[in-house]
């Protein structure tokens, strides 16, 4: 679990840094998504519930600076990988 949790902290890291062009990590993002429900029976509402998670984890860990557009930003980030 350690480690699939420093994955999901480096294609974070991808995602947020191509915030203004996400165009350029589409591809990677969805090749990963495709392999988590090929090798790990992911499925799409596991995806709902993750995003759900992280985007209340945002939320919480950086209160009145989650503004509504960085919640727009990160749920269009995270949306790459359905």
């Amino acid at each position: 679990m350690a480690e699939q949790a420093k994955k999901l902290m480096q294609i974070i890291q991808v995602a947020v840094a191509n915030l203004d062009n996400l165009e350029r990590v589409r591809t990677a993002v969805e090749h990963l998504g495709r392999r988590h429900v090929e090798e790990y029976g992911v499925k799409e509402e596991h995806y709902d519930s993750g995003g759900t998670a992280l985007l209340w984890t945002l939320e919480q860990g950086l209160g009145e600076r989650f503004t509504a557009e960085a919640k727009e930003a990160w749920s269009e980030a995270y949306g790459l990988s359905w």
